[in-house]
């Protein structure tokens, strides 16, 4: 067990800095208004990390790092160059010292006085180099493949373009990459994917225009200020879980972590720093609890997440009396929370999948545009979801200027959530095509009931466009759901890859999308 006085956490809430061993500090000094991740109350419950794998889908992880060396294990692979040696390409700029910054967020060593210590000290990490490079869905597919039954955790700090007009996510093989690894991943209980929720809060983009983060088999991580705020760059959105500190205006602090060439920094930001601190405690989660599923860990999440002292106006209290946000999710993770009730957590049963055709015909959109209908929940068949967990609105729509659009969805329950805010610079005419908008927002709630989607020209402009399909997808558990700690997805997964490599990597076309780092 470690004392207060000898260890620093840099990464847990950045309002301090470690860089040297005089610089090692009390945590109760700093951490007495209880600012923080609660990180040191999980390790007072004997929960480092240890037993778990991280690896960081990234630009490579400088594994020689001597922050890093002993928690380095073979999770790692270069997707770039087709080698199992993830170390990064050096460059005069240090272009690509994202991945090792990430990685020490998670597994820095404890005691050594060199940077800081990861939040999961104890934890094993490693590194996918597959972003110094052209970015296919082959890259992707391969990344997210990576030995899925020695890899616990993935975590990924990119995705496309954050300027507030990109509609994208993954295509054919990533796609199916995600559901096997939920599927198949860690013995059938389910790899656990933890995305970067965006930086494009400047240009007003929605993260829910990005097909990672807006996926429920990922677990999206937004970000705090030092001080409790919501980040310039932060991007608000109904799939977001929940929240951990990261970079905030020029008087609150950055993230201490790893960097590249041995060295230390203490300039990490974005959201790209706050998705390594929830893997971190997701670790800690699993060593609490190794049958933990996918699902269980997205429930554990939403139940010890909460507000705090997090600062927004969009606050809402849902139909089982949770508050949550576009901006945050449901609040800070709290590491302490969140080990002890994985530790008793008896398993969600299967997954249902409830899915209801909302309009009988196409839709004149103009102006505005409310449809009300009536569910069930599938009620009566193999598909009853009567506690929802996630709920999408599969969309096409034509609309002459998309940016102008605001979409909205309200539960049974009353609880309303924005699938799409306006995104001033999306001038495209293309609409979308079956984009499936996703909220976390009405979790545990029954589905019964008149759901609502609003569909409003925020600009008042005479913009123009048609609906032709709204399809309501509820995810959740049944009543009648037995318990359950093996595969436990209930869709068909008819449209799984049939062509594999000598790696077990699914081939297919090469699309290539552009992506950002969310430094």
């Amino acid at each position: 067990m470690l004392s207060d006085e000898s260890v620093c956490l840099s990464v847990c809430l950045s309002v301090f800095v470690c860089l040297a061993p005089q610089d090692v500090v009390s945590l109760s000094s700093y951490n007495a208004n209880h600012r923080d991740l609660n990180a040191k109350g999980a390790w007072e419950l004997g929960y480092t990390g240890k037993g778990v794998v991280v690896s960081i889908l990234d630009d490579g992880i400088e594994k020689n790092h001597p922050d890093l060396i002993s928690n380095y294990v073979n999770a790692s692979y270069d997707v770039n160059d087709g080698d199992p040696d993830p170390q990064p390409r050096y460059t005069q700029l240090n272009d690509n010292r994202h991945g090792t910054r990430c990685a020490g967020e998670v597994a820095a060593m404890a005691n050594n006085g060199i940077c800081g210590v990861g939040v999961a000290y104890n934890a094993k990490i490693g590194g996918v180099r597959m972003l110094d490079g052209e970015v296919t869905d082959v890259v992707e597919a391969q990344s997210l493949s990576l030995n899925p039954q020695h890899i616990h955790i993935y975590s990924a700090s990119w995705g496309p373009e954050d300027d507030g007009k990109t509609v994208d996510g993954p295509a054919k093989l990533a796609k199916e990459a995600f559901l096997r690894g939920v599927t198949e991943g860690r013995g059938g209980l389910g790899s656990i994917f933890v995305w970067a929720s965006g930086n494009g809060g400047r240009e007003k983009d929605s993260c829910n225009c990005d097909g990672y983060t807006n996926s429920i088999y990922t677990l999206s991580i937004s970000s705090s200020t030092q001080n409790g705020n919501v980040p310039w760059y932060s991007e608000a959105c109904s799939s977001t879980l929940a929240t951990t500190y990261s970079s905030g205006n020029l008087n609150e602090k950055q993230i201490v972590t790893t960097d590249l060439r041995q060295k230390c920094t203490d300039t990490h930001t974005g959201t790209s720093a706050s998705a390594p601190l929830a893997a971190g405690i997701i670790a800690l989660a699993l060593e609490a609890n190794k049958n933990l599923t996918w699902r269980d860990m997205q429930h554990l999440v939403v139940r010890t997440s909460h507000p705090a002292h997090l600062l927004t106006n969009d606050w809402n209290t849902n139909g089982v009396g949770r508050k949550v946000s576009h901006s945050y999710g449901y609040g800070l993770l709290d590491a302490s929370a969140i080990v002890a009730l994985a530790e008793n957590w008896t398993n969600v049963g299967p997954q249902k999948k409830c899915v209801l055709s909302m309009v009988a015909e196409p839709r004149n959109i103009g102006s505005h545009l409310l449809i009300t209908k009536t569910v069930d929940g599938c009620v009566g068949t193999a598909n009853h979801v009567s506690s929802l967990e996630h709920a999408q609105a599969q969309l096409t729509l034509s609309y002459n200027r998309r940016g102008n659009l605001g979409i909205y969805l309200t539960s049974p329950q009353g609880t309303r959530s924005t699938l799409l805010a306006p995104r001033p610079h999306d001038y495209s005419s293309e609409g979308f095509n079956d984009w499936a908008f996703m909220t976390t927002h009405s979790w545990d709630e029954d589905p019964r009931g008149e759901w609502t989607l609003e569909m409003v020209n925020v600009a008042g402009a005479s913009d123009y466009g048609t609906l032709t399909q709204f399809t309501l997808v509820l995810y959740g558990t049944g009543s009648d759901s037995p318990s359950s700690t093996a595969k436990d997805l209930s869709q068909s997964s008819n449209g799984s890859c049939k062509t594999f490599d000598l790696q077990q990597i699914c081939i297919g076309k090469n699309i290539t999308v552009v992506y950002c780092k969310r430094m």
